[in-house]
């Protein structure tokens, strides 16, 4: 790919998403430019750049920051730093930033996030973006790579200072920890801010090439490496995140994932949160609990979410969102006994893991425990890959007004009660069981969520449906196996 077609790249749930040879110079100017012209300079236009660990980063961050440069702003470069922590730093500046990651898409893949002086941009500015990027892609010059700058370091201080300045320095204590490291790019700053907090901590799997996880569909030597730890050194709980720090991984002390929406909304009732806003993907655990004043359901994406938030802007209201995949955004500045955790309209995995580690501490009770204090919902999520996005849409259009496709699917989907086609095609049938198809934003996969009341029912039904699901795609020639 060494033409330029902005074609070869696009916005998903968040951030832009390619192949990360898509990236190229005059690709990456038109998107840049853009970006630049829709937010705007301060009187410094100062700007943060951040990267993750993905092999082809350093490359698409030297031609940010070189295109950067010759637009006339100054960039910062906070180096290899979590999504979240180049996010708060920016927003406390009064600064935009931009995020070199793929989160966590595969490797050979990578992507940009754009950020807002008040946090991450919304789908109104993707259009503006992708519509002024057209217009300059014909005009887009080639600017060789800049040298990479100094690492700011203040920007990694002040994002583990967001959490021990508000959490005392004994809240984790008593708790034995395991850390996956992987190759996260905040793997570093979470065993620091554990440690800090008083945790034991025992990290492995620290991996020198990038492994994507995908926090919603783990693989199971994943899972495998973790029980294997918990057994051997006796954890309360194993923590890590996806690539770029803002999806947080938690498995309990039997070698258990505590799925993203549970440890979303057992942050939000620790925190004090009234208004919450989350996906459709998430569990119906979340109304089910009565733990929140209101709840608001959006489209898959932290976009969407981060909309919401904003239309519900209440004073005195206490407003968060949480995603299936574990990602926390707080919507309102928070209140603690410690002090005052500013807003951070943006996925983080830190506070979502402190803050349920910490419910652990205060009743004296296991991880498995404390998640039964939600009413029994289970949801787990899996993935076909190679499957592109114009063939998707053509099959959950079908999928939505066939019976006979249903049918041929699956078994399981014959005694359909309802269909939402709010995101993909969520299907609920008359014994609680939801099905939910939708194409990923972010790489050329198909989504599939399954939710029940009983998880070996949840396990069962996900596997079925995704082998037969596939099947059924491959046989109908919408499998791109080669892709």
């Amino acid at each position: 790919m060494n033409g330029s077609s902005l074609s070869e790249i696009s916005f998903g749930t968040s951030g832009l998403r390619g192949h990360s040879a898509a990236f190229t110079n005059k690709n990456i100017f038109a998107y840049i430019c853009a970006f630049l012209e829709i937010v705007g300079g301060s009187s410094e236009k100062i700007i943060y750049v951040g990267a993750d660990l993905r092999s082809s980063s350093p490359n698409i961050a030297a031609n940010v920051i070189a295109i950067i440069k010759a637009m006339g702003w100054q960039a910062i470069y906070g180096g290899n730093v979590p999504t979240p922590a180049l996010a708060a730093y920016a927003m406390e500046h009064n600064c935009p930033a931009i995020v070199i990651t793929g989160s966590h898409v595969p490797k050979n893949y990578n992507g940009i996030k754009f950020y807002r002086r008040d946090g991450e941009i919304l789908k109104q500015d993707e259009v503006q973006i992708r519509k002024k990027s057209a217009t300059l892609l014909t005009k887009a010059q080639e600017f060789p790579p800049a040298t990479l700058p100094e690492t700011e370091l203040a920007i990694v201080r002040s994002y583990i200072n967001r959490f021990i300045s508000i959490f005392p320095k004994n809240t984790l204590n008593g708790l034995k920890i395991g850390i996956d490291q992987h190759s996260a790019v905040g793997r570093d700053i979470l065993l620091d801010i554990m440690q800090q907090l008083g945790a034991d901590c025992f990290a492995y799997n620290r991996c020198k090439e990038f492994v994507a996880i995908d926090t919603e569909a783990l693989s199971s030597e994943i899972m495998s490496q973790a029980k294997e730890q918990i057994d051997r050194h006796n954890l309360d709980a194993i923590i890590s995140s996806d690539g770029d720090g803002d999806r947080p991984l938690v498995i309990d002390e039997n070698g258990l994932q505590v799925n993203g929406d549970v440890l979303g909304a057992l942050c939000a009732k620790a925190l004090g949160i009234n208004i919450v806003v989350t996906p459709l993907s998430s569990t119906s655990a979340i109304e089910l609990s009565g733990w929140f004043d209101k709840i608001v359901r959006t489209k898959i994406g932290s976009p969407f979410v981060i909309e919401a938030m904003i239309k519900e802007q209440v004073v005195g209201a206490n407003i968060a969102g949480f995603e299936a995949n574990g990602g926390f955004l707080l919507g309102s500045d928070l209140t603690l006994r410690n002090g005052v955790i500013s807003k951070l309209p943006t996925r983080d995995a830190i506070l979502p893991i402190v803050s349920v580690l910490k419910l652990l501490v205060d009743k004296n009770i296991s991880l498995s425990e404390l998640v039964k204090f939600l009413p029994d919902r289970f949801m787990k999520a899996d993935r076909i890959k190679a499957v592109p996005s114009d063939k998707a849409l053509e099959f959950l259009n079908a999928v939505k007004t066939s019976k006979d496709v249903r049918n041929a699917i699956s078994t399981h989907l014959i005694n359909l009660k309802a269909i939402d086609n709010t995101d993909g095609i969520r299907m609920y049938f008359d014994d609680k069981i939801i099905v939910h198809f939708r194409q990923s934003g972010n790489a050329p996969e198909m989504r599939i969520y399954v939710e029940t009341d009983k998880s070996d029912l949840t396990e069962k039904m996900l596997d079925e449906i995704t082998k037969s699901l596939k099947d059924y795609l491959r046989k109908k020639g919408i499998l791109d196996e080669q892709g």
